[in-house]
């Protein structure tokens, strides 16, 4: 979520936990096929009805257990408290939403834990109210950030793993571990550590407690990455090696992009290692530092993933940007590093497939890539690899390890999104061509893919948008309809067949969600899948309960017009330093024709911004 920042870049019921020996209560499926994940969230008022970027796990040792985060602003104050006109992130309140299920992913429920929270900042039409002051309640996102001097800033990634026994080898008759990485960033007077954001996990070795809402089923949360005064560290993924045949079973993982400063050009990918459960890591740096425009791979990299299959090599992937002209694809790569010593020691980068941005539109007003239209919603990491691994977990017996990667890809331009697959086999030296999986009315946003332990049957789930790119904000015609699609495929003999769909999201209209300052939408960076031997399961963001508020619309029309018109660089007014940096820069003839910003609460139904986390599981059609 990088919150602190300047880049520029229903019926309740019971579910018994046969395997925990615990009850915990849940909210049942919708019955269309699909249900939300981001259950407590409510549906006014903005921006604790904003959910956005879902990751899932899911646990090898029992597969009826799933764990899956958000970006969550549950906790964040309303916007009448204080100045109607804002709503800020609120100072020191955590946005990394969790989610658990028993059953498959058919339905979830949300812990509530204690922490710092400002749900009780509501306010009053006006601006006569006081801003908004976090007090300790209750929280709908990780514990134990705030007794440690830190604030959960989102980028959610999970992954299951064994526990460690006390002879200090890893099993899973010892039990599982969940592990929760995200970003984080010191609270107001603490000093945890240096730079901007951190890369910190914490892990629970009891989902029946976690679930029940104790803060003492969560560990402290450790900072993981390698911090210095310049670090902001950004896009983290987590994975834990689950295969028993894996020499370097339950060591855990954690990718990230090190950005070395808040504009600078030095931005290497980092691995970081862990061997005894999450409690120490080790850092290794697996790229060069330094961008090089002039280069022929491009200006910068990010969009990680990692994975290990059954003999527990490692595998991280990430995007290669390019450079290109403002408004035309970039042609870059997506690029793969692997460890065979557990994390020890890496190879150099080695090249997987050219990939094209989906950079067809700059909107000005923000100066971010976007497919939908004016005033939309970012579409930076489009591009960015998603991986998985046929490793055979928990056992590893039955593992082909064929790999399976995704992306969305720019290169036929605007209007003409591709959601591309690609596979290797054991190893992942050879590529077969990418492959369009999407019909050509869906225009791909974002995709991940799943494989069965043991290789036999392929899942993918992507966001796309079905209008075309509107060229306005305002008005009836100019709606931007997202829909999740989740995909299957058949492997037979490593061969991974034709992918139909089995399941189509409702659809909604993308103008109801949006960036906390107001200027634009947004939806995030990503989709997950995963897969047991029986079923496949996706998370993906959605809008179908979002409502569009027509004072929203003119005012980022109007924020574009301004923009175009001053020929304005700003920054990311997603980021709660944006706006401040926005004006700094913005010319003086734009700042005197600055639009108003709508009340959001008396000038929009209720609904406007909420966007939800929806997800389901299906059973291998073959």
């Amino acid at each position: 979520m990088r919150r602190n920042h300047s880049l520029t870049f229903a019926v309740a019921g019971v579910i018994a936990l046969a395997s925990l020996g615990a009850a915990v209560p849940v909210r049942a499926a919708t019955g269309t096929g699909d249900t939300r994940v981001s259950v407590a969230s409510p549906h006014a008022p903005f921006s604790g009805n904003k959910q956005n970027e879902p990751a899932l796990a899911v646990d090898a040792a029992h597969p009826n257990v799933l764990a899956a985060g958000s970006n969550d602003e549950i906790d964040m104050e309303a916007c009448n408290a204080g100045s109607d006109t804002t709503c800020p992130f609120t100072p020191d309140v955590g946005v990394s939403g969790l989610y658990l299920s028993f059953d498959s992913g058919h339905s979830w429920t949300q812990p509530t834990y204690t922490g710092i929270t400002a749900r009780g900042c509501t306010g009053v039409p006006g601006n006569a109210d006081p801003s908004c002051t976090p007090a300790a309640g209750p929280i709908g996102t990780l514990p134990n950030y705030a007794e440690n001097g830190l604030v959960s800033d989102g980028d959610p990634a999970l992954a299951f793993g064994p526990r460690r026994g006390a002879d200090g080898t890893f099993s899973w008759d010892n039990g599982s571990r969940l592990y929760y990485a995200n970003l984080t960033s010191a609270r107001t007077g603490a000093a945890p550590f240096k730079g901007f954001e951190a890369i910190a996990v914490s892990h629970s070795d009891d989902l029946a407690a976690a679930a029940a809402g104790s803060n003492s089923a969560w560990s402290r949360p450790v900072i993981a990455s390698k911090q210095n005064a310049a670090l902001f560290a950004d896009k983290e993924q987590i994975w834990a090696d689950n295969a028993a045949s894996s020499p370097h079973f339950g060591n855990a993982y954690v990718c990230y992009a090190g950005f070395r400063s808040q504009s600078g050009p030095a931005q290497p990918l980092f691995v970081l290692t862990s061997r005894d459960g999450g409690d120490n890591w080790d850092q290794k740096q697996l790229t060069d530092a330094a961008d090089n425009p002039n280069s022929a791979n491009g200006f910068g990299r990010s969009g990680c993933t990692v994975r290990t299959d059954s003999h527990g090599t490692v595998y991280v992937f990430f995007a290669q940007f390019a450079q290109a002209a403002s408004g035309t694809p970039g042609k870059g790569s997506l690029q793969v590093v692997t460890s065979g010593d557990g994390g020890a020691t890496w190879g150099r980068p080695r090249f997987v497939a050219t990939a094209y941005d989906t950079c067809s539109y700059v909107e000005a007003s923000i100066g971010r890539c976007v497919v939908d239209g004016v005033g939309g919603a970012r579409s930076d990491l489009s591009p960015a690899p998603s991986v998985d691994i046929a490793n055979g977990a928990p056992t590893g017996a039955d593992a082909t390890d064929q790999q399976l990667l995704t992306w969305v890809d720019g290169r036929d331009g605007l209007n003409r999104e591709r959601v591309l697959v690609s596979s290797a086999a054991r190893g992942g030296v050879t590529w077969t061509s990418p492959r369009q999986v999407n019909p050509t009315a869906d225009r791909g946003y974002y995709s991940a893919p799943a494989l069965s332990p043991d290789g036999r049957n392929a899942w993918l789930v992507y966001n796309a948008f079905t209008t075309p790119f509107r060229t306005s904000a305002v008005g009836a015609g100019n709606d931007r309809q997202l829909v999740g699609v989740v995909l299957h495929a058949p492997v037979t003999g490593g061969v991974v067949g034709a992918f139909t769909a089995v399941h189509r999201g409702q659809s909604g209209d993308a103008r109801g969600s949006s960036q906390n300052n107001l200027a634009a939408e947004f939806l995030g960076d990503y989709v997950y899948a995963v897969a047991s031997r029986t079923t496949g399961s996706a998370v993906w963001n959605d809008t179908r309960n979002a409502v569009d508020c027509p004072a929203e619309d003119a005012y980022r029309q109007a924020l574009h017009d301004q923009a175009v018109a001053s020929g304005a660089q700003t920054a990311d007014p997603e980021e709660p330093r944006g706006e401040q940096a926005m004006v700094a820069h913005a010319p003086k003839q734009a700042l005197l024709a600055a639009p108003v910003r709508p009340a959001v609460q008396q000038d929009c139904l209720a609904g406007f911004g909420d966007s939800d986390i929806y997800g389901g599981s299906w059973p291998n059609p073959s």
